[in-house]
């Protein structure tokens, strides 16, 4: 059942997002070499409660932590750890927050110190894909579209797409219908109808797109160890655009005085 969202809803749903915005640009302000990710997880978890919020994936289907960290061949869910973050190293950053009875839902890939050109066109290319398929999230068009344009813009750089791990509906629950793929045909898939509310995140790989359950049976590992980046926003599919819900404004202001 796919839930559509009122006006209403969907301000509440921007208010979650904001506040998501806002833990990952305080993130932002502490991540470097020598932190741990359990210490960037700690300031999110702080941040959220300081501002009313619940931290959204904290014990959600036995999760342990606020963020999900997801280092160099992680590719999503890791859990927070006492490992210092390496100069060179990248990690994909998820948040998620409870707030007003609404869900928000971002992530954002940060580079610690100088990182590999290869990564870091691989990262370009990964944030490039996320507009691409928002773009493609308007009324009338379908789920495949969305997919082929984030597909299409990643193999024609040579990355591969992961086929597993997929995007969501949000709203009152973390992960409602419909799953929003990386990869598919035009005009193919569910019909995206204004008020729908969902989560576009690609997840791309250096190398190839198979992947594997790491021993803590969370996190998402790449099979061949190359590295992978995954970007999200929560976007209301809109008349003729999508309306993007979360954001990357706090990261990057943080990041833009840091360079």
């Amino acid at each position: 059942m796919i839930y559509l969202k009122t006006d209403e809803e969907i301000e509440l749903i921007r208010l979650s997002n904001q506040l998501v915005g806002r833990t990952l640009g305080e993130v932002a302000k502490a991540i470097k070499p020598g932190v741990t990710t359990l210490e960037l997880d700690k300031i999110a978890e702080t941040y959220i409660r300081d501002n009313k919020g619940v931290p959204g994936f904290l014990d959600y289907q036995g999760f342990p932590n606020t963020l999900c960290t997801s280092v160099n061949d992680n590719v999503v869910h890791g859990i927070p750890n006492d490992d210092p973050l390496k100069e060179g190293d990248v990690v994909s950053v998820d948040c998620g927050v409870l707030l007003n009875g609404f869900y928000g839902d971002c992530a954002y890939t940060f580079e610690i110190g100088e990182v590999n050109f290869d990564i870091k066109k691989l990262l370009k290319t990964t944030k490039e894909a996320l507009y691409k398929g928002i773009e493609a999230a308007r009324h009338g068009n379908r789920i495949g579209d969305i997919g082929y344009a984030i597909q299409n813009h990643c193999e024609s750089h040579g990355y591969s797409v992961v086929r597993e791990m997929v995007g969501h509906g949000i709203g009152k629950s973390l992960h409602e219908a419909p799953e929003v793929p990386n990869y598919g045909r035009r005009g193919y898939g569910t019909k995206l109808q204004q008020g729908m509310v969902i989560a576009i995140e690609p997840m791309i790989n250096l190398g190839k797109k198979e992947i594997v359950i790491g021993d803590d049976n969370w996190t998402v590992q790449t099979a061949d160890k190359g590295v992978s980046a995954h970007y999200e926003h929560t976007v209301a599919v809109g008349k003729s655009e999508a309306d993007i819900l979360s954001s990357f404004k706090f990261v990057e202001e943080v990041l833009t005085l840091q360079s």
